[in-house]
């Protein structure tokens, strides 16, 4: 008979838990001190920040080092801004005004014209037959109404020997005559006009475009591609749009200043092309886009500008005189407000909340909030709060001149976004 085998024994619930539980204790000692260190910037930065803290916990705070700018006051220019296209204030084509061959053009396609210039020959010699033709018919004419300008003498001066009929006769044979003088004079100028238009010339100056037709070509004044395009450069126009509500600011300052100074920028905004003046508005606002069409005149001397170009237009409407003024960098956003962080002579941040005015470049202008001489953060401004201590770039320590000088560098700049919170 077998032995009856024991049972296995098993260990005790507290000995097999005990492994597990060490895992779960040193996990969570882990977390803890990850989320000490996690926690410990924003306490150290809330116990620098709390009015009235204890001098320990401020002792071992490390102040936030900043760059900064000083309120300035300037006169700020108020500009409209819009996208216009540069037109030419005039541009021709031209045409032949006679029917015939083309034999010869004057000009390379391209280059500078000057009203009057000879452009293109017309085959005249149909004109020169007709013309001669004509005068032959005046002569003719002309010796006829001597002849009866003699006989009308005769009569006259023998009245008693012929009768008034034939005086009479006399008379309307020398008006006749003359009738048809004037009528062949009429038909020689036109002739000569016709034969005049077998040169054509520059109606205007400007640049000639590429020609349409070669030499050899019949051309007739009614071909509408005509022999090629002057387009006018100097002076040249910009039409731009500008809305509705911008008319107001605009009447009052034409009231001021008829001649608006008027610039012009390249397609992203950054050159700077030429500058005019305001020529025209128009009589009547665009009711599909509310907006206003305007005119500028350029003088484009270096030809700078060219036809159906793109461009940006700034028109000076206003200026403020003696504003307070604040790089845009130091201004932040946070919903409706718009705020700053002022810098007091214990280097300890304030924030206020501004009124802002009008901009120009890098900076804008401020109607309420700052003065003249106040000292704004236009850098380091992440985690900067209201009461806290920040260090200018010039008391950066020596170990930490790097970070220093490129806040200083960011300072001197004027430059960076706002904040948005």
């Amino acid at each position: 008979m077998n032995a009856a085998v024991p049972p296995p024994t098993r260990a005790p619930a507290a000995a097999r838990r005990r492994p597990r539980g060490w895992i779960w204790f040193l996990a969570l000692a882990v977390a803890a001190v990850m989320l000490y260190f996690w926690l410990r910037p924003a306490q150290q930065e809330a116990g620098g920040a709390a009015p009235g803290g204890g001098g320990r916990g401020r002792g071992m705070l490390r102040p936030m080092t900043v760059a900064v700018a000083g309120t300035k006051t300037m006169d700020v220019h108020v500009y409209v801004t819009a996208l216009g296209t540069v037109t030419p204030l005039n541009m021709v084509t031209v045409r032949s005004r006679a029917d015939g061959q083309l034999e010869k053009l004057h000009f390379v396609e391209g280059q500078e014209v000057k009203e009057g210039d000879l452009l293109a020959e017309i085959d005249p010699r149909p004109y020169q037959v007709a013309l001669q033709q004509a005068e032959g018919q005046l002569a003719r004419d002309r010796a006829l109404l001597h002849n009866a300008e003699l006989d009308l003498q005769r009569y006259e001066s023998a009245q008693e020997a012929v009768t008034q009929q034939q005086i009479d006769t006399a008379k309307a044979a020398v008006a006749q005559y003359e009738g048809a003088v004037k009528v062949d004079e009429g038909l020689v100028a036109s002739d000569r006009l016709q034969l005049s238009y077998c040169r054509v010339t520059a109606p205007i100056t400007g640049r000639i475009g590429l020609r349409t037709v070669d030499p050899g070509n019949l051309v007739r004044s009614t071909d509408t591609s005509g022999l090629a395009v002057i387009t006018q450069m100097q002076a040249i126009g910009v039409i731009f749009s500008i809305p509705e509500d911008n008319l107001p600011d605009l009447n009052r300052a034409m009231a001021r200043n008829a001649a608006l100074p008027v610039e012009i920028f390249d397609r992203a905004m950054s050159r700077r092309l030429a500058e005019g003046t305001l020529a025209a508005v128009d009589n009547q606002i665009d009711s599909a886009t509310g907006t206003v069409r305007l005119k500028a005149t350029i003088p484009n001397e270096d030809r700078g500008l060219f036809p159906n170009q793109f461009v940006n237009v700034r028109l000076l409407v206003a200026t403020v005189p003696g504003a307070t003024v604040v790089p845009n960098s130091a201004i932040q956003i946070s919903g409706v407000d718009r705020y700053v962080y002022v810098v007091d002579s214990e280097n300890t941040v304030e924030r206020r909340t501004v009124k802002l005015g009008p901009g120009e470049g890098e900076t804008t202008s401020i109607v309420e909030g700052v003065k003249p001489g106040d000292t704004v953060v236009t850098a380091g401004l992440d985690r900067l709060q209201d009461g806290a201590k920040v260090t200018l770039p010039s008391a950066t320590p020596a170990s930490e001149s790097g970070s220093g000088a490129r806040a200083h560098s960011t300072h001197g700049g004027w430059s960076g976004g706002r904040k948005q919170s």
